[in-house]
């Protein structure tokens, strides 16, 4: 049985305050698929989630990026997750005064267009925190006010979980969590995997890809991809790092 392509990036370039970022990326990536891109600092591991969210800080200046076929750089950010892209942030911003709740009802209500009725909705939430193993009394609380790193990436899972994305992207989820929370979190992204989705991870180390097996891994460098492999690509990265590839960039 073929799979069907969830998100093509064909030749992506991108600048930041008149900087390059990304320099000719491409990727494709296919339902049931789990990627992780890696790179070294500056690389653009970042600049790609913003740009395929539609951060307007971001200016796109060639290239091309399919959402199921349908072209999104010209998406406001609120088309492209209704369309089903999600991104988890590497740093989650706190909103005072709004409970997840209230935050969580106002997504999918958006993301569906339709004002989805209140016992609907809290069947899909509590079916969905059971899953992720998130207490009931969470979502009475504002949204990442005083979270610890751990709950602020647990928040953003229960997102994920109550939009139901076709492609999500988590952008160095692993970012200022313990080994406890990484692996709880990374639990949480296992159990909302399914065969019609596509998931693409982020990050600067390997530890995330000990919870969540990625098929394929990506090495990004000076804003392109300069090298492709599977799990055992992770596994060299982590003994040799990244000079070589980056010293062959160079010379590029």
């Amino acid at each position: 049985m073929s799979k069907n392509t969830l998100l093509e990036i064909r030749d992506l370039r991108a600048n930041i305050v008149g900087k390059e970022i990304l320099k000719g990326l491409s990727l494709t990536i296919n339902e049931g698929e789990t990627h992780a891109i890696m790179g070294p600092n500056g690389s653009g591991k970042s600049t790609l989630a913003n740009v395929l969210m539609g951060n307007p800080n971001y200016e796109v200046t060639g290239g091309e990026v399919l959402l199921k076929g349908q072209p999104i750089l010209g998406m406001a950010a609120d088309e492209r997750a209704r369309a089903g892209l999600f991104l988890a942030f590497q740093y989650p911003v706190a909103i005072p005064g709004v409970t997840l709740v209230n935050f969580l009802r106002q997504a999918l209500n958006a993301k569906r267009g339709v004002d989805v009725p209140v016992r609907e909705f809290r069947e899909l939430l509590f079916k969905q925190m059971d899953i992720l193993k998130v207490d009931r009394d969470f979502a009475r609380r504002y949204v990442n006010d005083g979270f610890s790193g751990g709950e602020k990436k647990r928040a953003e899972m229960l997102q994920m979980a109550v939009l139901e994305p076709t492609m999500a992207v988590l952008d160095e989820t692993d970012s200022g969590l313990d080994i406890d929370a990484l692996r709880t979190v990374a639990e949480g992204v296992n159990s909302l995997m399914n065969p019609g989705m596509g998931l693409l991870l982020i990050t600067h180390y390997q530890r995330l890809l000990n919870y969540i097996k990625p098929e394929f891994i990506h090495v990004l460098v000076d804003g392109r991809i300069v090298k492709s492999g599977g799990p055992e690509l992770a596994l060299e990265l982590e003994e040799s790092g990244y000079d070589r590839y980056e010293a062959a960039a160079a010379t590029a």
